[in-house]
């Protein structure tokens, strides 16, 4: 953990933000060693953020030793190089147990996860998130999605909470970050509030939010082509139009369609590009099922053609790849139905 705060270290990132995968040995367990290398690797690789033990790294399986350990190996492994969030979720009493877990270890701060079920109401919601971000001395995003959707009231309440940094959006409702945006801004003027796209996929919405003035983002595929993902990072912020519309049509709208074929496979399907590119992380845990072998090369061919994109190979032709693409994931639908 460094001395600066966690906000201003998110507000001059030059990067994607990295969500590594949790690995797991043969016998199910930890593998700390595997953990450790992925979380080396992204960080070598460009990563402006580790955010250990969130959704794709599969807090909801991890026991609360398990979840430290994570939190600390990711420490230890970026040397303050760039910052450590890790994930922090349940009601309100758990969230705040591992919160302080988070803080044992060294983390840089929390990406604060819906409540456990429980469907709540606004002032409900505020007071969970108000208490973890009172338990700890890290700062805190909160990450709206599922059954936690907040009104821009409730997210200028929010920000005026102390410890409380930024709104990660998993919804997808301009409208709605539009009147959020809005909101905070005339009524805490000059508040440095940060905000994110959380999308599974948010590369394929990053220049709808970036028209918002929401320019931070997660990556799930920094996760296993962080090369493919740093040069869409890096088109997007230089204004590259064309690369950006290229690596979007032929690899990351047929990527959501692959996506969109099972559940959890924004999960398991990270997952397994990771194990793609050589590193054995294991599989997902119970819950997650993992993805069905024709999906796993498909993703497969997707990395191969996101990269000859890259090199220049797919740029006469790069329409047909992409439709190729996304009508090989249709063409799944039949098969990855029956175990969706």
């Amino acid at each position: 953990m460094t001395s600066a705060p966690l906000a201003a270290r998110l507000t001059r990132v030059e990067g994607p933000l990295f969500f590594p995968v949790t690995a797991y040995g043969p016998d199910g367990g930890l593998d700390l060693d595997a953990f450790r290398a992925h979380v080396r690797a992204g960080v070598d690789a460009g990563a402006a953020a580790v955010f250990a033990c969130c959704g794709t790294g599969e807090f909801h399986a991890l026991t609360p030793q398990e979840f430290r350990d994570c939190v600390a190996a990711a420490v230890a492994e970026t040397a303050g190089r760039v910052p450590v969030v890790a994930g922090a979720g349940y009601g309100t009493a758990l969230a705040i147990q591992y919160a302080k877990l988070a803080e044992d270890a060294g983390a840089d701060g929390l990406l604060a996860m819906p409540p456990y079920l429980v469907v709540a109401d606004q002032q409900g919601l505020l007071r969970h998130y108000t208490a973890l971000a009172a338990a700890t001395s890290l700062e805190t995003i909160v990450y709206q999605r599922d059954n936690a959707v907040f009104t821009p009231e409730t997210v200028v309440e929010l920000s005026r909470v102390d410890g409380i940094i930024g709104l990660k959006d998993g919804v997808g409702d301009l409208d709605l970050m539009q009147r959020v945006l809005s909101a905070v801004r005339t009524e805490e003027p000059g508040r440095d509030f940060l905000y994110f796209n959380g999308l599974p996929t948010a590369e394929l919405t990053a220049l709808a939010y970036r028209g918002l003035g929401v320019t931070l983002y997660s990556s799930a595929v920094f996760a296993f082509a962080p090369d493919i993902a740093l040069a869409f990072y890096r088109a997007l912020t230089a204004g590259d139009d064309a690369t950006v519309s290229r690596l979007l049509d032929s690899f990351y709208v047929p990527l959501v369609h692959l996506r969109n074929q099972g559940r959890g496979y924004a999960v398991s399907l990270v997952k397994a590009g990771v194990r793609l590119g050589g590193l054995d992380v294991g599989e997902v845990r119970p819950p997650l099922s993992e993805p069905l072998d024709a999906h796993v090369k498909a993703l497969t061919a997707l990395i191969e053609r996101g990269r000859a994109l890259l090199e220049g190979d797919g740029d006469n032709g790069g329409d047909r790849g992409g439709a190729d693409g996304a009508g090989r994931a249709r063409d799944l639908n039949g098969v990855a139905g029956e175990s969706a």
